[in-house]
């Protein structure tokens, strides 16, 4: 695999007297190599948009401004700016952006259908940005992340080990791991291996969009005491009677008696699709 030279991440920070700050999940993706998986992985062209989240300094920005046709980098941290403009000088097709990517949507930011999202996120925002990015309009096509390991495992798990964070991206789309990141990968090294996720999303999510509050409202239901039945979780997350709730998953034929993490997607479809 062509590699590439990555901003010296210690030259920058020194220079710009800089710190990473554990608040804001600051880890600094440096292996070239992996930099490169994670651009193949999200097969940008000259032709694509790509929305970048939290380009830190600039490591993987670079990639993405050469290989994609834009680049949208949302970055938290005005500290980094100064840096970033630096590393980022010889490139007319990268749009930097001062803010909170949890509070801009797609539009706000000029972003049309069909844009990729390629990025190194934030650990303990993982969730809040999968849901903002699959809620956003519009979507995008291709969503390439590098996730804490587990997490990855979790999203592309499969019924009988199901989450409601993996219930909740694959209504959306086709998770798969595409590689291994090794903790000493970034700089400062989180205590954690990571990998590269990469979510196909589908045209339309296979809950139709009128169901989709309802299909998060059970599902939210259904996992909110993932030891107990479906018959007393949903009783107890949906405040309605165990005979009601039983009464909800029998029209929907399935049994009272089973998790939440056993059921498909199918199965959730189904129950969304039931009155009450």
């Amino acid at each position: 695999m062509n590699t590439f030279d990555p901003p010296n991440i210690g030259k920058l920070m020194q220079d710009y007297d800089l710190k990473a700050h554990k608040s804001l999940g600051q880890n600094f993706l440096r292996d070239p190599e992996i930099l490169a998986q994670i651009v193949a992985a999200a097969e940008v062209t000259r032709t694509e948009h790509a929305l970048e989240i939290g380009p830190g300094l600039g490591s993987l920005t670079v990639l993405l401004a050469q290989a994609a046709k834009t680049v949208t980098a949302v970055e938290l941290d005005e500290r980094l700016f100064p840096a970033l403009k630096r590393v980022l000088a010889s490139f007319d097709n990268v749009r930097l952006v001062h803010g909170d990517i949890l509070n801009l949507s797609a539009a706000e930011l000029g972003l049309k259908e069909g844009y990729l999202v390629v990025a190194n996120v934030p650990y303990y925002i993982t969730s809040a940005i999968f849901r903002h990015l699959l809620e956003t309009t519009p979507r995008p096509r291709r969503i390439v992340l590098t996730v804490q390991k587990e997490v990855a495992e979790r999203v592309c798990a499969a019924p009988g080990d199901l989450s409601l964070l993996a219930l909740s991206v694959q209504v959306y789309g086709t998770p798969c791991i595409m590689a291994q990141i090794p903790a000493g990968a970034f700089y400062p090294p989180p205590k954690v291996d990571s990998a590269v996720l990469r979510v196909d999303i589908a045209p339309q999510p296979m809950i139709a969009a009128p169901l989709l509050e309802r299909f998060f409202r059970l599902s939210k239901a259904g996992f909110s005491q993932k030891r107990k039945t479906l018959r007393n979780s949903l009783s107890a997350g949906l405040r309605i009677a165990p005979q009601a709730a039983a009464a909800l998953l029998e029209k929907a034929e399935i049994n009272p008696m089973r998790r939440a993490e056993t059921l498909t997607l199918a199965e959730w479809a189904t129950l969304t699709a039931q009155d009450d």
